[in-house]
């Protein structure tokens, strides 16, 4: 059960920082001010009231009373009271109050008025209204066969404070959720910066210049992340440069040993060495894509439809079918892109004579599918296959050439993109390659 409502109140909570922040000062200062508005409430404003009520009851009271002493003139009277306690009074000769009793059941003012009237004159000897009138309230007393009936100014018996101090206390209270506005604004700024950079950089984007603001522990954070960020590229360039010298060092001897295998008389002999050569030397040049500095390459708009098409083009003798909705634009590096597909593209190729490629956008994302009828790849290896340099024994790979790249640059180019790749078993019988970029 305390699981169950742990998460319903993190589920009520907002996901952003400073909407949390937010309620952490807003919520507090509420509370405060309730209290406040509930104390006054309770302790003044409505024991003024009650005083006030209890004035104008005990008036109507006494006129009621000298009214019956007849040796009183009784238009005088009336005219009395009516100047000196601003009541507007008049005899009705009528056995009912005539109107329906019209009380609002949850307004103090009414609980107040009908508990006075109560002790005063008995249960069923008046009537009132505070509703039909704005300024007035309609009271009327019961006496011999008729009733009187006073309108009696509403400030007699509820006292105008309460909007005073209503917008006393509104005003501090809208003044702090401003001013916290702007603080927290100050102060959620350089995380959101941090956040964007580390993103920026997460997918593979240069970063010209970073400099951390904010409070002393964001700024250590922003810091620490630039010393990480500037190690993981020296790192990644020292493996680059590692990488692609040995694969520069390496294409001398298979020159020279090209030229050997030329002056070879056995045919047979020079055929087979050959291929061997060509072998390695698509290793080389896959050695040498994987290192490829192309990841500097600047982000750009672009229409992934046509880039699609113009890939396609190239394998115009193969079965390819596609299914692409024209004009999908997407942010990225474009040759980049291009180099991802061509690997995903060449590897169905390489396995199936039956190709089906879809392009689909749903909301913020972009899907290509990449569907073959090849002999596909056991599920246990579906997350194996996209680690460098590695190749499985059957299916796929038993009789094809591969140093176990391709998949692996597709994966990292597309994660660079915040996107994600997917391998599952096709509706065709052998691979499904899914992969998605965010718009």
């Amino acid at each position: 059960m305390f699981y169950g409502l742990s998460n319903f109140f993190k589920n009520l909570l907002p996901k952003r920082l400073f909407y949390r922040a937010l309620l952490i000062v807003a919520i507090p200062a509420i509370v405060i001010q309730l209290i406040i508005s509930v104390v006054f409430f309770d302790s003044l404003w409505i024991k003024t009231n009650q005083g006030m009520t209890r004035a104008l009851v005990n008036e109507i009271a006494a006129f009621i009373e000298s009214y019956k002493n007849e040796k009183l003139n009784k238009k005088e009277l009336e005219n009395f009271f009516s100047r000196s306690l601003d009541l507007n009074i008049k005899l009705i000769e009528s056995e009912n109050f005539d109107d329906p009793y019209n009380e609002q059941k949850y307004s103090p003012i009414d609980r107040t008025l009908r508990r006075e009237l109560k002790s005063k004159f008995g249960f069923s000897k008046f009537w009132f209204d505070t509703k039909s009138y704005k300024e007035l309230i309609d009271i009327r007393i019961k006496h011999e066969n008729g009733y009187f009936k006073f309108l009696v100014p509403r400030d007699r018996i509820t006292s105008s404070s309460a909007r005073i101090f209503a917008l006393w206390i509104s005003v501090p209270g809208i003044l702090i959720v401003i001013i916290s506005i702007i603080f927290l604004k100050n102060q959620t700024r350089p995380i959101i910066n941090l956040a964007k950079v580390a993103e920026r950089f997460g997918k593979g984007e240069k970063i010209e210049k970073f400099k951390p603001s904010g409070a002393l522990e964001i700024r250590k954070a922003g810091y620490e992340f630039d010393k990480m960020r500037k190690r993981i590229l020296r790192h990644l360039n020292q493996r680059s440069e590692m990488l692609s010298g040995i694969s520069h060092d390496l294409r001398t001897p298979l020159t020279r040993m090209k030229l050997k295998i030329a002056f070879i008389k056995d045919n047979q002999l020079s055929k087979k060495l050959t291929e061997d050569i060509n072998e390695m030397e698509k290793m080389l040049n896959e050695y040498l894509q994987f290192t490829s500095s192309s990841y500097l390459e600047k982000d750009e708009m672009f229409n992934l439809s046509e880039l699609i098409e113009e890939i396609i083009e190239k394998y115009d003798n193969k079965n390819i079918s596609n299914s692409l909705i024209p004009r999908i634009y997407i942010n990225g590096r474009k040759n980049l892109i291009k180099r991802c597909l061509n690997n995903l593209i060449d590897n169905a190729i390489k396995y199936a004579d039956k190709i089906k490629i879809e392009l689909i956008k749903k909301n913020t994302n972009i899907f290509v599918h990449i569907d073959d009828n090849g002999p596909g790849i056991p599920a246990e290896e579906y997350e194996n296959v996209f680690k460098p340099f590695y190749k499985i024994d059957k299916g796929r790979s038993a009789s094809k050439s591969s140093v176990g790249l391709g998949l692996s640059i597709a994966s990292d180019i597309i994660r660079s993109h915040g996107g994600n790749i997917k391998l599952e078993k096709s509706s065709m019988n052998g691979l499904s390659v899914k992969v998605v970029f965010p718009i």
